[in-house]
Order: C-alpha cells, then structure tokens, then sequence
C-alpha cells in the first residue's frame, strides 16, 4: 500500500483515502462472489448490502471535510508525483459523485445489483422483453447522471465514453469506426468468398471441464499468471477483477468449443498481468489500477491474439495440449492447430469471434449505444436493430435473443460506453507490437518459451504507472506518437491476407 510522503496536509487526507478504497474493495469483493459462488437466492439481499456499501462510498467522496483537504493538497507544492496523482484522480471521482444525488447513486447501485440476475435468466431463456424494462431502467439513470455530468454542451454519450477512455470521443471514435467500416467489412466479405476453407472441426467436441480446467491452468501459469497472488475460477462470461496487487482474480467459462475457454484464459491473463505489475507504492490507491479500459484490453488482446494466436507462441506449447486430449486432436499438426484458431468465420457471438471480425463486432454495439443515447431509439427495438447491422455487416443473423442482443453482460452493469474499449485496445496492442518489433525478436522468444522481455516492456511502458498517465501519454511515450489505428489495420490485413492468400 502507498506511504505518504512528507506533506502534512496529505497526511490529513490519507485515512480518507484509505477508508475509499476499502469500501471499494469490499464491492469488488461481493461483486466477484455473486459471479462465481453465491447461491441464485443470495442476491436480492447481496444488492442491498451493496447499496449500503456505495452510500458509505458517496458520503465519503462528498465529505466537506474531503473537499477542502483535496483542495489544500491541490496547493501544496510540497506532494510528490504519485501524491498529486492520486489527488487528480480524487477531484475526477468527486466531481463525477457530487452532482448525483445520494438517494439516486446507491439505487442505481443496488439496480445494477440485481439486474445481473435478470439479464442471467432472460439470456438463458432467450426473452430479451423480460430484460427489457430493466434495461430501459439502467440506460434512462445512466442518461440523467451523463446529463449532471455534462459540461459546455457535451453529449450524453461523450460524457459515457469519458468515464472508460479519457480523449476518445464520438468524433475520434467516428473516425476510428469509419476506417473499420471502410475497410475491414469488405476485407472480410472478401475472405469468405475466396473459397478457402479452414478445417476448425476438431476444436469442437467432447472436451471435458476437468481436463480444459487442467489446460487453463497450465496456459494461465505459463504466460505468467501467479496463482499464490491469484485466482481462476468459473463464471457465465469471463471476467477479471483486481483487489491489489496481491489478490488478482479472473475466471473463464467451458463449453464444447475447446478454444474458448483456453483465449478466455489468455485475455484474462493479459488483464490480470497488468494489475499483478501495478506498483507496490501504487496499488490499493485511487491510481493503482489500470489506466482505462481501453489501455487493459490492449494488453489482453495482446496476449490472446497477437501473441496467443501466433503460430511461435504455441511451438513449446500445444505438444501440452495434445497430451491433455490425445483422442480429440490425433493426427492434428501444429500448423492445423494454428491456423484454426486464426479461421475467420462470421458468427453472431463477440466473444467467439475471430480476430478479425471482432472489431465488426464492437462497431455494431458501438452505432447502438449511439442510437440509444444520442437519437433515443427504444430499447424493445434494439433486437431487430441488431439483426440488422449484424446482417449488414457481417452476413450473419442471430437466431434467438441470447446469441443476440441479450449475449453481452454489460449493459446490465450500466456500462454504456465500454465497448468501444475493446476495439481501441486491440488498436493499441497493434501499436504496442509494431514498436516491439523493432527492439526484439518477439518469434525466437516465444518459440523458445520465453515471455519475459516481453512482458518487461509491457512492465516498463504501461503497467508500472497504473493510472498516473493517460492511455495516449503512455502510446506517446512508448512508441514516440500518439495513437495511430492504421498499424491496427496493416497488422489485420498482413495477418490475415497471409493466411487467406488474399490481398486488401
């Protein structure tokens, strides 16, 4: 835990501080347990002890004592650089709090709460309307707290989008889904109809949970994951929470579907690496996580795909593998193995996805929040708004409301302005790997099984500072420019126009 310096006046505010992020521990606590382990019956009264525990949180942040040592420590010359950091990062919080009523913050607390559940059984039993009014509940509170928080005019959404990325608005974000939209679509309608086929079958089949609960550990312990300070576990879609440094712990779902549920494991590892490097001095303090959203799925998607999906990466790795399951992979080479779990095949599930067509994926959730939010399209349209783009973009159309609209858990948690994270952080990794490229020889490391310098530059560049920069200040400072999408777009055009044998 961070040890204040010399500053009397932060002194003051520490215990403060202190007491923030032990509610907030003790939320990240239930929130954890209510995914993996806490029976179905727990949860109305596990929502109202969250609520409780979020009211304590907001009078906390809106103490008047708090404002006016956050507004000394803002004065004081003499606080160090994680100090002030720490201080910046407590007037963000206070003033995203202090404009929403208390009585509004704990029930929307307790509403996200309970709406886990709600989305759980209408998914299961494929009825988006019996999440819908929940669901129209959750965005219509989201939209008033965006609309307490807006300043000079800002859009709703913008406000929503700031919460996740800092600097990533809807007219960066336009652009950004444009040069998608413009390229990767026809890209992929491109490969689908060059008539080469990928063989992908025996990746389906009878893998039991026991053995693919054998193989995710392996694969968790060998990218680096320390199950002596974490934790996997299993949930209905895979998740990675952080407590501190010392208590990371992610989960992963089994299927059928063998690689699902070893890239969940990768993604959450990638995830979970980054907060297992959070500094000793930072974590378990308002900066001790990771930066933004987007900056976290750049290094998951990193290690699930840019790395995990390399054909280097699995030369010490999949003789492993087809120990584990010897029947259902026989006579199945590295290379088939390989270029199966790169196979581009447009589906309706994000998280079953390609590499590839993923991006499609977060531009289609991305023009929905922008409908909801800034043009107020009815949330009982949104299934066949859905189905539309999916079959506008992608050639597919979902079957049912769970492989649809209802496939996501996020919306339920309220978080709207997320998913463009996903798609900015696999532009990130992009960036990340073209500058890596040219300090190491990343194939020789992994063919020899050695990921440590690669993570001693994701150590170095990004994960050492928490949140004490801005995702751009650490691409900038890493790689020498700002962020860049078109190394995102050459690196899925080289990728894969390779392994199709077709050009852009």
């Amino acid at each position: 835990m961070y040890k204040k310096g010399d500053s009397e006046t932060y002194g003051e505010l520490k215990p403060y501080l202190d007491r923030l992020m032990a509610l907030h521990t003790a939320q990240v606590l239930f929130g954890w347990d209510q995914q993996t382990q806490a029976p179905k019956e727990a949860n109305p009264r596990t929502s109202a002890v969250i609520g409780i525990l979020s009211g304590e949180y907001y009078r906390t942040v809106t103490d008047e004592r708090l404002k006016t040592l956050k507004e000394a420590c803002e004065k004081d010359a003499g606080l160090t650089d994680t100090e002030a950091a720490i201080v910046r990062e407590l007037g963000d919080t206070m003033e995203k709090l202090s404009c929403i009523p208390e009585k509004e913050y704990r029930q929307f607390a307790e509403l996200t709460a309970r709406a886990a559940a709600v989305w759980e059984k209408a998914k299961k039993e494929k009825n988006f309307e019996a999440f819908a009014p929940t669901l129209k509940e959750i965005l219509n509170i989201q939209k008033h707290f965006a609309s307490c928080r807006a300043k000079n005019g800002e859009k709703l959404y913008d406000v929503m989008l700031g919460g996740y990325e800092k600097n990533f608005d809807m007219e960066c974000l336009d652009r950004f889904f444009g040069r998608l939209r413009e390229v990767i679509v026809p890209f992929v309608k491109k490969l689908t109809e060059s008539g080469v086929r990928i063989d992908d079958s025996f990746l389906t089949g009878d893998f039991s949970e026991e053995k693919q609960a054998q193989i995710a550990r392996f694969v968790a312990g060998y990218v680096g994951f320390d199950f002596q300070r974490g934790v996997l576990g299993v949930s209905a879609h895979p998740f990675t929470m952080s407590l501190h440094n010392r208590d990371v712990r992610m989960t992963t779902a089994y299927n059928n579907h063998v690689d699902d549920a070893i890239f969940s494991v990768i993604h959450e590892a990638g995830h979970a690496m980054y907060e297992l490097h959070i500094p000793d001095e930072l974590t378990q303090t308002l900066v001790g996580t990771g930066t933004s959203m987007g900056m976290h799925e750049s290094q998951s998607r990193f290690l699930e795909n840019v790395i995990g999906r390399s054909r280097a990466f699995w030369v010490p790795v999949y003789p492993k593998l087809a120990e584990v399951f010897p029947e259902q992979l026989s006579g199945v080479s590295l290379d088939d193995f390989v270029r199966a779990v790169s196979k581009v095949q447009p589906g309706p599930i994000r998280t079953q996805a390609d590499e590839l067509t993923y991006p499609i994926h977060i531009l289609i959730r991305y023009e929905l929040e922008k409908m909801l939010v800034e043009e107020d399209l009815p949330v009982w349209d949104i299934p066949e708004v859905w189905a539309g783009k999916y079959e506008e973009y992608l050639g597919v159309r979902p079957e049912d409301a769970s492989e649809g609209a209802l496939q996501d858990i996020h919306w339920s948690q309220g978080s709207f302005g997320y998913f463009p994270s996903y798609a900015l952080g696999s532009a990130f990794a992009a960036q990340f790997y073209s500058h890596m490229r040219r300090t190491m020889d990343i194939d020789a490391l992994l063919e020899k099984g050695d990921l440590s310098p690669i993570w001693e530059y994701l150590r170095e560049n990004v994960h050492r500072y928490g949140k004490m920069k801005t995702s751009r200040q650490i691409l900038k400072d890493a790689t020498g420019e700002d962020f860049n999408p078109q190394y995102y777009i050459d690196y899925l055009l080289e990728k894969y126009g390779g392994l199709y044998q077709v050009s852009a």
